[in-house]
């Protein structure tokens, strides 16, 4: 397993579309900083301590990340297929089993960092902006929050990266498709039993943004825990179907 990970980190250095999904980080932290400098009748947002790291929550995972994380899932399982390598991969031999172990577990940890990027980037704006306002409960709170999104949103988009590899269609269609599962948690956030359940929106109760119970945590940590095993299941079908 240490040998696919180290040769995939090695393609993903190589990847420009590594950059792009960094650029969409930065976008969007971006874009909420300029948002924040609106004001209704008031102070602009931004004055307030904790506003940006609150407020980029909800719009990188309804909007962005998820979408972002699914293309790369989806383009590192896909690729070998496409580009016609994959028979001669098996030749040496490969395990396959291992080999898409080693795609997923690093799309599993590409999304933790993705998220403690967009943590970095919203901390430093903060600072900059009032850092005596700051406290460490506050920052550790987001932390905490910021690694739980990274982990809940693989696990709601795993089923699109599954999906997919297991259509053996282009992966660009899991950005597609992502993005409309991502952006349909913007109404079912708005339902305290619909946001409970749909995976997207669950991972922001979870990682607490939304104020939610005990109880709620629990069936939104079954519902991503399915969709983990539903990949799971999706992808030795894939298998499957290739040794056939």
């Amino acid at each position: 397993m240490k040998i696919f990970l180290w040769a995939e980190c090695q393609k993903l250095r190589r990847l420009s579309l590594l950059l792009l999904t960094i650029f969409a980080v930065c976008g969007i932290a971006f874009m909420v900083f300029i948002g924040g400098k609106s004001t209704d009748y008031g102070p602009p947002y931004l004055e307030e301590a904790g506003w940006y790291m609150t407020m980029i929550q909800p719009w990188a995972t309804l909007l962005v990340l998820p979408a972002v994380i699914a293309l790369l899932g989806s383009y590192m399982i896909c690729r070998e297929a496409e580009d016609d390598t994959l028979k001669s991969l098996l030749l040496v031999p490969v395990s396959e089993t291992r080999l898409t172990a080693a795609k997923m577990l690093l799309t599993f940890v590409f999304s933790i960092l993705l998220y403690l990027l967009l943590f970095a980037i919203t901390f430093l704006g903060e600072a900059i902006l009032h850092i005596h306002a700051l406290s460490t409960n506050m920052v550790l709170h987001f932390l905490k929050s910021y690694f739980l999104e990274g982990i809940c949103v693989f696990l709601a988009v795993s089923p699109v990266i599954a999906l997919v590899a297991y259509w053996k269609k282009s992966y660009w269609l899991a950005l597609v498709l992502a993005e409309i599962y991502s952006f349909a948690g913007l109404f079912t956030s708005m339902s305290n039993t619909l946001r409970t359940f749909y995976p997207v929106s669950a991972a922001l109760g979870i990682a607490g943004y939304y104020e939610t119970t005990g109880l709620a945590r629990i069936q939104s940590s079954l519902v991503l825990l399915a969709c983990g095993g539903i990949s799971v299941l999706i992808l030795r079908k894939l298998k499957h179907g290739r040794d056939e």
